[in-house]
């Protein structure tokens, strides 16, 4: 017997969505936004989750020293990796990688398939807190941070963003950055970490933004003074909502967006 094509009429909204994860930068991660769609997601059964592809590539070019001019263009794997998805039935695309969104404006008219913006939907998640946030901090990859990803969509919520300095990026956030992608999630990770974070805080930061998927492998949200804002939970807060059909409007905006900063990117 073939499978269906198609769903039943009768099918609820969440299982007619199948997500497509664009991942392997860094496989941990991957793994733990899948983990976090899962925790996400409502239900009392299998059945109530939603279907997902997972398409975990760690040969994928470094992301942050392609935009420092260090590495390899990583364009070609992460279309060719969202050609994977859309053959293999997914309706949508996730890519749990910050510093990745950076190349978004290049593969989104290629793709074929809508993509949730993680950093669009962190910034629209911030105008959400209560109290309401109106000054930020950002611990990412330099690559990240470089490219202004954060900064951009930040602004246009009107939240500043406070950065740390130099030295605290290099040898605090990117030092711990790299042993979580190095298997390593000990209490020295966690440590420098939470004294970046804290950085951030004594300069006013309101909430802090964990913009690397790897930062919340190393750094818990009771060791940050404020809100620790995960982003991979927050993207996988979206799918969630999409899947269930309650965040059509909030969805418009984001592609709306992101459509403008294609044409900006091109």
């Amino acid at each position: 017997m073939t499978a269906p094509t198609s769903a039943p009429a009768h099918t609820p909204a969440r299982a007619t969505e199948i997500i497509g994860i664009l991942g392997g930068m860094g496989p941990a991660a991957t793994a733990d936004f899948y983990a976090k769609l899962v925790s996400m997601t409502p239900g009392s059964s299998d059945q109530d989750h939603l279907r997902a592809v997972i398409w975990s590539d760690p040969t994928i070019p470094d992301r942050t020293e392609a935009l420092l001019g260090d590495g390899p263009d990583p364009t070609p794997w992460l279309l060719d990796g969202s050609r994977v998805l859309r053959e293999a039935g997914a309706t949508v695309i996730a890519i749990p990688c910050n510093t990745a969104h950076a190349f978004v404006p290049r593969i989104a008219d290629h793709v074929g398939l809508p993509i949730v913006h993680m950093i669009g939907e962190v910034a629209r998640h911030l105008t959400l807190l209560s109290p309401r946030i109106h000054t930020a901090g950002l611990l990412a990859t330099t690559g990240t941070v470089r490219a202004g990803l954060y900064q951009e969509w930040l602004d246009r919520f009107g939240i500043r963003l406070i950065l740390p300095d130099d030295i605290v990026q290099e040898h605090e956030v990117m030092t711990a950055i790299r042993a979580v992608k190095a298997g390593a999630r000990d209490d020295a990770t966690t440590a420098s970490l939470a004294r970046a974070a804290q950085s951030l805080t004594e300069q006013g930061a309101q909430a802090v933004i964990a913009g690397c998927t790897e930062i919340p492998l190393g750094l818990p949200v009771d060791a940050v003074a404020v809100p620790l804002v995960d982003p991979a939970l927050v993207l996988a807060q979206a799918l969630v909502r999409r899947a269930l059909a309650e965040g059509g409007a909030v969805q418009e905006v984001v592609q709306d967006a992101l459509r403008r900063e294609t044409v900006r990117g091109e």
